[in-house]
């Protein structure tokens, strides 16, 4: 059995996978932990994934849901979601059943001694081709303008330590908060080791983060992010060597 651990949902509309999503990630847990929770973080969802989430609470008491009156984007449900973990492991990958919860049993032997941090990569992408081509582009992108040392840097499929929060501290409300999180946790030095996870086509809703009317915010959000954590943070990194010398 492994040590305590979190497991939690972003869900947002995603009233048709999200109950098989906390079910398997339940069947897991029994195998492979004797301390864990599920916790959802429903991000205003306006279709009738409340009242599933609700229902699953009532059933299973080891299930916890956070409800956000208003949409605060997947970087504030992120957020949330972290900050209501209580355990000492924790997971989250999105409630729209594009990875299999189930999968989690294939992160914890890479969680070895002195690695902090699992990160899945998908073995191929189940995507429609326009999705499939933005996010290569996208991936590109960040990994070579934050230096990211990641095989797949849009991979919500992660297994860390709870004690890395205590140095990471997270900000963004949109998708970029991935960027942020990884480029964070690599450099404060966490170790960090990937595993391959399958990647499924999305059976019901549609993506908040990948589509064309979102691209030009996008870009925008890893503009400003790029700035505060490459940029600025060199620019202080150059003062600091210069006043040391």
């Amino acid at each position: 059995m492994t040590k305590s651990i979190s497991v939690f949902f972003p869900a947002y509309n995603d009233g048709g996978t999200i109950a098989s999503m906390v079910l398997s990630a339940l069947l897991t847990l029994r195998e492979i932990a004797d301390d864990y929770e599920v916790i959802v973080i429903d991000d205003g969802s306006s279709d009738y994934t409340p009242q599933i989430l609700d229902e699953l609470a009532s059933v299973y008491e080891s299930v916890r849901v956070i409800h956000h009156e208003h949409n605060r984007g997947y970087g504030g449900a992120l957020r949330t979601g972290f900050s209501s973990a209580t355990k000492d492991l924790v997971f989250y990958t999105d409630g729209d059943a594009q990875y299999d919860a189930r999968e989690l049993k294939l992160l914890f032997p890479a969680l070895v001694d002195g690695v902090d941090m699992v990160n899945g990569y998908k073995i191929s992408r189940s995507d429609p081709w326009y999705r499939t081509v933005i996010g290569r582009i996208y991936h590109w992108t960040v990994k070579l303008a934050f230096g990211l040392k990641l095989r797949d840097v849009d991979c919500d499929f992660r297994l860390m330590r709870r004690e890395i929060f205590d140095r990471v501290h997270l900000e963004s409300d949109s998708g970029v908060i991935c960027a942020e999180m990884m480029k964070k946790i690599q450099d404060a030095g966490f170790i960090i080791a990937e595993v391959p996870v399958h990647h499924y086509h999305r059976a019901y809703g549609r993506s908040q983060f990948f589509n064309f009317r979102r691209t030009l915010r996008v870009a925008l959000d890893l503009i400003r992010l790029w700035v505060m954590l490459v940029l600025k943070r060199g620019g202080q990194v150059g003062t600091a060597a210069a006043a040391t010398k």
